[in-house]
């Protein structure tokens, strides 16, 4: 009896880790695998209405190979969108992430006191939910109840309408950044700490200033924290809905289409035609799929080089 527990043991071990597992891919499936499956299936089907589309059997799902597909290719309002999307992230991607290296170098420094106190006012946008944001932004752009007009009029200084035409890119960059910049300070801010601090005695050593050590040894070193951020920020931007659902209410220039996930929120919920906005969904998740896999594939690629040379 002993010879044979001990010949089972091995084997119960070796399956433990993949208990532990089943609870993580049992959600994995049923929330994230389940749905997006699902969608994919809605994709191809679509409702066709027989007569007047009343009564039993006058409304039936049937097969529609690609016709969603192509249906959403050819959408004007969802490439419109798409367009507004670039524009609002060629603001939103450099700016953040180019504040939030700022800052973890600042950071970094051994000149900078109040180190925590820093870092925590930095992050502490982040913590605040999104549409909260949104809704604290709105309101300060809105000329009849912002501090900032308030004293721009009493300046007697011009007063820009920040939620129309051009301007309005701008605003809502402004709160992206506003709450994104924190978290990629800390994520490059965690990479600095784990530099050795003997790079920077040999750098000084050499005679290197400050300036020289961030360009030449902590930027480079921070390359890979610069990557992750910035997969994380296309993504982020791919997927804006948060900002300008909330600041519709607020203006006319933002419609309910601006955005392609509120292009496909509109046909689902707002037209009913859960069928076609499953289509776009499943473009944005491919577009965004296929943009991240390049831009991870094209960094690998040259981190390969650098690291052969």
């Amino acid at each position: 009896m002993t010879s044979t527990t001990a010949r089972r043991r091995p084997y119960g071990v070796k399956g433990a880790p993949y208990a532990f597992l089943i609870p993580a891919i049992a959600l994995f499936l049923l929330f994230f695998a389940l749905p997006i499956g699902y969608a994919v299936y809605l994709s191809f089907r679509k409702v066709e209405v027989s007569g007047l589309g009343l009564g039993a059997g006058a409304r039936e799902e049937v097969w529609a190979g690609l016709q969603n597909y192509t249906d959403a290719l050819t959408d004007s309002e969802l490439l419109d969108g798409a367009l507004r999307v670039l524009g609002y992230g060629c603001v939103v991607v450099p700016v953040m992430l180019g504040l939030a290296l700022l800052f973890a170098l600042m950071l970094d420094s051994e000149k900078v006191r109040f180190t925590p106190v820093t870092r925590l006012a930095i992050f502490l946008p982040y913590a605040i939910p999104g549409v909260v944001a949104a809704l604290l932004w709105g309101f300060l752009y809105l000329p009849d109840v912002s501090p900032f007009y308030f004293v721009l009029d009493r300046l007697g200084l011009p007063q820009p309408d920040l939620l129309d035409g051009g301007p309005l890119y701008l605003a809502l960059a402004n709160i992206a950044v506003w709450g994104g910049t924190g978290f990629n300070m800390i994520v490059i801010y965690t990479s600095l700490r784990a530099i050795p601090a003997e790079v920077y005695e040999a750098a000084k050593l050499d005679g290197a200033s400050p300036l020289q050590i961030a360009l030449r040894i902590k930027i480079p070193m921070v390359a890979p924290s610069l990557v992750l951020t910035f997969f994380f920020s296309i993504i982020a931007t791919l997927q804006v809905f948060n900002e300008p659902t909330t600041l519709k209410p607020l203006t006319n220039s933002v419609s309910t289409t601006w955005s392609p996930l509120m292009k496909v929120y509109q046909d689902a919920f707002g037209k009913g035609d859960i069928h076609a906005a499953a289509a776009q969904a499943a473009i944005i998740a491919l577009v965004t799929l296929v943009l991240s896999f390049g831009f991870l594939r094209a960094a690998n690629r040259r981190n390969k080089q650098e690291a052969a040379r």
